[in-house]
């Protein structure tokens, strides 16, 4: 009788420890072997896989064990993502649909990954492939892990992979939807294309509302989530309402393509279902446009104006740049999102950076959120902002 076990403990593997001696004379210090990395390296088949359960939504930990890389006999220090499918292609061909989990470990004899973001995993790549069917009481689930070196500014330094392993019985658990306190994006054009996730995030008490702005050029893609390396795909959107004339279609694994280049403002807004498994999304594009709002421009009717907006650059390298300040007064300025009020839209700078309202500003940002949160302007000045990088100052 199979059983199934909610919280999962592995023996460890017993691996050789490698020292270095402090006081033995060597002729060179160890130096990093790459040669080894197509060799890859072995994860290992857990004891209880075969005759037992994982049940991913009671589970804490999702434990593994493995081999250390080959980087030539130095024990450096390694980061293992877990890569996760349901697709038993994935033995053999690993460019099958799946999805690494974003958190990593690094004892290779007792590799904690969380069991949550497993679940999570899996659950999304059924409901992908089947989006009509019901998810099974237990599924087969296939691993492997990718080993990059920690410790260093190159995120694929020795990167190289295991084998890919088998989770006979798995039991995966659609939980409870909820809103998470921003949305990531990724992209073609966005940041480091393809590895960089930049957050998005709410609409100041809205929620389930969600805003960002990126640049895409003629033909770009990019792809969205809920969580960093969580890539939901353009068929996890119910509708997609194109105001901006962005000519949005399928792209490659299901990224969204752009077909006109420009400045866009994406508007996620999601709503649970009835029996709260589910988020139903809607993205609705805007042509982007950013304005200063209020006394530092002179405005006594406070709202968006044209002529109090900021210039675009040309393309995601380059600064939004305001009108001249009319006043000195308090920095107030703000993303137009079709037709929800400015207040909920507007950010400020913080230690150089663009910070988005999430608190509730009654007089202003120095009395609400904080003197450091507040920025002053000059007649003459202007803002300058990069919406890639989300870096901001006046000048």
């Amino acid at each position: 009788m199979k059983k199934i076990f909610k919280f999962m403990l592995l023996p460890a593997l017993v691996l050789p420890l490698l020292f270095t001696s402090c006081d033995e004379d060597r002729d060179s210090n160890p130096t990093l072997d790459l040669s080894h990395l197509a060799e890859g390296f072995v994860l290992n088949i857990p004891a209880l896989a075969e005759n037992n359960t994982y049940d991913l939504n009671s589970a804490k930990n999702l434990v593994l064990t493995c081999s250390q890389p080959n980087y030539g006999g130095v024990p450096y220090p390694v980061k293992y993502y877990a890569q996760v499918s349901i697709d038993p292609a994935f033995v053999s061909d690993p460019t099958v649909t799946h999805k690494e989990l974003a958190t990593y470990a690094e004892n290779p004899s007792s590799l904690d990954f969380n069991a949550y973001e497993a679940n999570k995993a899996v659950v999304s790549l059924f409901r992908a492939a089947n989006p009509e069917a019901n998810i099974p009481e237990k599924m087969s689930v296939y691993i492997r892990l990718r080993a990059v070196i920690g410790g260093t500014l190159n995120q694929t330094l020795g990167e190289t992979y295991s084998n890919v392993i088998t989770l006979p019985s798995v039991k995966a658990t659609i939980p409870d939807a909820k809103f998470t306190e921003n949305l990531f994006l990724t992209g073609s054009s966005i940041q480091k294309p393809w590895e960089s996730w930049k957050s998005i995030p709410q609409v100041e008490g809205l929620e389930g509302n969600y805003y960002g702005i990126i640049y895409v050029p003629a033909g770009g893609e990019f792809n969205w989530g809920t969580e960093i390396n969580d890539k939901l795909g353009i068929n996890q959107i119910k509708e997609i309402v194109d105001e901006a004339g962005a000519g949005i279609t399928a792209g490659n694994d299901q990224n969204l393509k752009v077909a006109n280049a420009g400045w866009y403002t994406l508007h996620f807004k999601g709503k649970i279902s009835k029996d709260k498994k589910n988020i139903n999304w809607t993205l609705t594009v805007y042509k982007t446009q950013v304005c200063l709002i209020g006394a530092c421009i002179g405005q006594t009717d406070w709202g968006f104006a044209n002529e109090n907006a900021l210039t675009p650059p040309d393309d995601p390298s380059g600064d939004w740049v305001s009108p001249a300040f009319a006043a000195g007064s308090e920095l107030r300025v703000a993303v137009k999102v079709g037709d929800i009020d400015w207040y909920r839209t507007e950010f400020s700078i913080y230690k150089g950076n663009v910070f988005w309202r999430k608190h509730n500003i009654i007089d202003s940002w120095a009395k609400n959120v904080g003197s450091d949160y507040s920025v002053a302007t000059t007649p003459g000045k202007k803002l300058y902002v990069n919406f890639d990088t989300n870096k901001a100052e006046v000048k």
